[in-house]
């Protein structure tokens, strides 16, 4: 079937989208406010783009098709098409890129003024509130794509149920009698535009309460009604019992959000003066509708990831059972996720983001092996089968995220190296599990069945990665059951605190700054040429409340109408420095605050935290603004350092190298970036060498402001996290550096002066850091290491030159010294047992050998060689337990058990676990040997008394 005449291709998609973005430049959107005038602009405009156009395509409903249709059915309606944002978001409030809306929120709050009055996007969404439902219900998911048409102040009610009513039935040719609508329950205009102006029958109108339809970003700050659009699966069913949320009959595939309130902190309603716009149609759920496929899993958007782990695991997906396609789900809906997540500059780790991706990793993994995927999944038990996932996932990025591919070895070597690291997770898992079931069964009272608990089900499951059908399965066959309701008691608190960290989009500001950001005009910079200027105080806050004026001692917050100080953004922190305010003829003031730090607040405020030395300042006043500018200079020296660091490690480690966080202080600079292993010394010193070349030839900068895309066409680089907007800032180093920043630099790349490595290490999972230094803090780590230097040649009696060797040559010295000590405390701990040989107890018809004894002020490694020494002595059967007490308050316990003793039951490591335990201690080993400590020296006696007791009485019948 061949697509109707306002459906472009691919490159007319591309072309409306620069040709959005000249008309915004234009100002064609932003002054012109008829809406007749401003289509026919742009219907003239794509009518010339069909003369260049390569003819039409076929309509086969595939994901990426469903996304162009949308894009350009928005952009035929006045809507600029933006590009996407990182799933890293530049918001505190959020861990990730939630919702479609959330590159808008600065827009929807008024901190910063629209640039377009409507929009329309793709946006990568990752969510992992439900993570337990994906693979179990059709349409849940961690990572989804959320398409979205906005309007700021511009469009409401009307047009957006209107456009929303023909994208579905003209042009994605949804049967009407299959589509529902749900309005929130007072919203009668609402329902009067669905019933009466779209024709849609009232029996298929739900009205619904605020839990389902009304839409809030917070307790208080701007909110709405909705109005969601449903895909009827059954409608034989009929509309009398019909319940939207009925998942098997139902699934919304449209939210339109009308933010029309603001709700103050009373929990009133006032009515904004821009009402907006907020919209979120689900790709994955439109391409099941469109494909007929019976879930979201099943589409062209995750299938093939699917069908490529199905062939790993030897599974046919189409005859597999119910328990098996769930595990295949989680793995084709958790292997896309963690593709983006990665190339977006997130690596595994234990905290914040990187959590998360190391969370989804571990069930991919552990899904795999539940469905029989061992190494690589092609007889290779040593490699790793994510990377093989994460290739079919790369290779479908091309419209949803073209960076993906550019980043694609970066992404399979991370998860080459987090898999291999959780396979022993999980064997180490196995062992915990071994522990826990014996435990169990030795606690077995009468004739109840042994269980484990809750908690320690839930311990394997969260930080072992260990499944629970698994420990159900292993416990089982030891008769051991499991106790289910803690394990959920114990997953429901997790949920919880994942709710609640991760799906809420705070949208306000809080307290006087954010009344501020809506009454008063945004800062003026005026620092990129002028470290002074003569301004007015704007407003002043104080713990957070406005105040009319500040006295000596007080700190206080000043907000300018212009300023020369540079606030903490991009990893630049504030400048320090000076306002003076008043004066006289003689030159002397009458008020100094001295500026401690400068921050921004709502985006557009400067906020200069400040202490009043003198005098007083009130809003109003002028101020004289002086910027410390030997701070300013090193500052500047550093972030240009940066820049250049950044472009010495991509020709030194490869173009894939990609920033991952910065620091640039007065007296440092630091920088992250994506690496799997630690640098070489030579690495570092050709880093260096680079930039200091660089620094020598004197090279000067230059920057401007340009259009985004042009930017990035352009070649620059965007600094990590940073939100950028329709024009940016471009710091060029021709011929070195070329990046999108707003901080402060250098003229010239001879001011640097000196550039040097002090660091580089690692700090999580594929992401490695360098703190470096430059300009005067250069000058001061060069002198400081030749004074350490001075005093070694001074303290050795040796040349400069011949400090290595002689250093090398103490430190074998040493070396020799304490392994010398060693030996012998270890002689004087095998001469003190041997001297206890004789009380040695014999027990039994076997005449097994029984030793527990202290041998006092004796050092672990040292009493491990006294009883390895013993038991030879003693022969077999035997059992040694030796303590020692160390530095008079660190207890040590050492465990050696003959093979006859091993054979009759006793294990070293659970032995001297339990005596351990009665000194405040723990430990384990094997079966034959074992250590363990304790932190109550006065019970060590008793200890060994009772270890005596009980080895004697279990080899009491030790037969021959």
């Amino acid at each position: 079937m061949l697509r109707r005449k306002t459906i472009m291709n691919e490159s007319r998609v591309r072309h409306l989208y620069s040709l959005g973005r000249a008309l915004t430049r234009k100002g064609i959107f932003l002054q012109d406010t008829n809406q007749k005038t401003r289509m026919q602009s742009i219907s003239a405009l794509v009518e010339t783009t069909k003369e260049d156009s390569t003819g039409f395509t076929t309509f086969s409903n595939d994901g990426n098709e469903i996304r162009r249709r949308f894009l350009e059915f928005f952009a035929l309606r006045g809507h600029i098409v933006l590009p996407g944002s990182s799933l890293v978001p530049n918001d505190p409030t959020v861990l990730l890129t939630i919702a479609g809306m959330l590159q808008f929120k600065p827009v929807f709050l008024g901190q910063v003024p629209r640039q377009v009055p409507r929009a329309t996007t793709s946006q990568k969404c990752l969510r992992t509130n439900d993570v337990e439902n994906v693979g179990r219900t059709a349409r849940h998911h961690t990572f989804f794509e959320m398409l979205g048409n906005f309007s700021f102040g511009d469009y409401f009610k009307q047009d957006a149920i209107r456009w929303a009513w023909e994208l579905a039935i003209d042009e994605f040719k949804l049967p009407v009698e299959r589509v529902w609508v749900s309005v929130f329950e007072d919203d009668d205009e609402a329902m009067k535009i669905w019933r009466d102006e779209i024709g849609m029958p009232e029996e298929r109108i739900k009205r619904m309460g605020k839990d389902d339809n009304f839409w809030a970003s917070g307790p208080t700050g701007p909110c709405g009604p909705c109005s969601e659009m449903y895909y009827d699966f059954h409608p034989e069913e009929g509309t009398v019992t019909a319940d939207l949320g009925d998942d098997s009959r139902f699934l919304e595939f449209y939210n339109l959000v009308f933010m029309q309130f603001n709700r103050k902190d009373d929990g009133s309603l006032e009515l904004l003066k821009q009402k907006n716009i907020d919209t979120g149609l689900g790709l994955e759920r439109m391409a099941r509708i469109l494909q007929n496929v019976p879930n979201n899993y099943e589409t062209d958007l995750i299938f093939p990831i699917i069908r490529c782990a199905a062939k790993l695991a030897g599974v046919n997906y189409e005859a597999a059972d119910d328990r098996s396609k769930r595990l295949l789900k989680v793995i084709g809906d958790h292997s896309r996720a963690v593709v983006y997540l990665i190339s977006d500059g997130v690596s595994p780790s234990n905290l914040g983001r990187g959590y998360i991706v190391r969370r989804l990793i571990r069930r991919v993994v552990r899904m795999g092996r539940l469905l029989g995927i061992r190494g690589d999944g092609k007889g290779n038990l040593e490699g790793t089968f994510l990377p093989t996932l994460a290739k079919v996932a790369v290779g479908m990025s091309t419209e949803i995220d073209p960076d993906v591919k550019h980043n694609a070895s970066r992404i399979y070597q991370e998860l080459h190296g987090e898999e291999l690291k959780f396979v022993q997770t999980l064997e180490r898992g196995e062992k915990l599990l071994e522990q826990l079931l014996e435990e169990a069964v030795a606690s077995e009272k009468g004739t109840s069945k042994p269980s484990l608990a809750g908690k320690g089900v839930f311990m394997l499951y969260d930080t072992y990665g260990y499944p629970i059908e698994l420990t159900e399965e292993v416990a089982a066959e030891r008769g051991v059951s499991i106790d289910l309701e803690g394990f959920e008691a114990e997953m429901e608190g997790q949920r919880k605190q994942s709710q609640a960290a991760h799906n809420v989009v705070k949208l306000s500001l809080g307290g006087a700054a954010a009344e501020l950001s809506t009454m008063i005009p945004e800062t003026e910079f005026l620092g990129y040429t002028a470290l002074e200027s003569d301004s007015f105080v704007s407003a002043l806050l104080c713990k957070g409340v406005s105040i009319l004026e500040a006295h000596a001692g007080d700190e206080v917050e000043v907000v300018l109408d212009r300023t020369p100080f540079y606030a903490e953004s991009g990893g630049q922190i504030g400048d320090r420095g000076l306002l003076v305010t008043g004066g006289n003829t003689q030159g002397e003031v009458s008020s100094i605050l001295q500026v401690l730090d400068v921050q921004k607040a709502g985006g557009s405020l400067f906020l200069h935290k400040s202490v009043v030395q003198q005098g007083k300042v009130a809003i109003g006043m002028k101020v004289k603004a002086l910027v410390e500018t030997t701070l300013r200079k090193s500052v500047q020296n550093h972030h240009t350092a940066t820049h250049l660091l950044q472009a010495a490690l991509k020709r030194v480690l490869g173009s894939e190298v990609s920033q991952a966080g910065s620091l640039v202080a007065f007296d440092r600079l630091r920088f992250d970036f994506n690496f799997s292993r630690p640098m070489t010394d030579m690495e570092i010193a050709q880093v260096e060498n680079f930039i200091n070349e660089w620094i020598s030839l004197a090279v000067p900068l230059d920057w401007q402001i340009m259009p985004l895309l042009e930017a990035k066409k352009a070649g620059a680089i965007a600094m990590f996290g940073e939100k950028y907007g329709e024009r940016v800032r471009v710091v060029n180093v021709p011929g070195i550096s070329l990046e999108l920043c707003g901080g402060t630099h250098v003229n010239n790349t001879s001011e640097i002066r000196g550039f040097k490595v002090i660091s580089e290490q690692g700090i999580a999972s594929g992401i490695r850091r360098i703190e470096a230094v430059a300009g005067s803090a250069y000058i001061d780590y060069v002198n400081a290491r030749d004074n350490i230097v001075k005093q070694l040649i001074s303290t050795l009696k040796v040349k400069a030159d011949d400090l290595p060797s002689r250093i090398t040559g103490l430190l074998e010295e040493t070396r020799l010294a304490k392994s010398e000590a060693a030996n012998l405390r270890a002689e004087v701990a095998c001469a003190k047992v041997e001297a206890l040989a004789d009380s040695a107890l014999i027990v039994g018809p076997a005449n097994a050998r029984v030793l527990s004894t202290s041998l006092g002020d004796v050092d672990p490694e040292s009493l491990k060689l006294a009883a390895e020494h013993m038991l030879k002595l003693l022969g077999d059967p035997a059992a040694i337990i030796l303590g020692s007490c160390t530095r008079g308050d660190k207890v040590s316990f050492v465990a050696a058990f003959s093979q006859k003793v091993v054979e009759h039951g006793l294990q070293a490591g659970n032995f001297v676990s339990k005596i351990a335990r009665l000194c405040g201690g723990g430990g384990g080993g094997r079966p034959n040997f074992a250590q363990a400590g304790g932190k109550h020296p006065e019970k060590l006696t008793d200890a060994l008394d009772q270890a005596r007791d009980e080895l004697k009485n279990a080899l009491l019948h030790c037969s021959e």
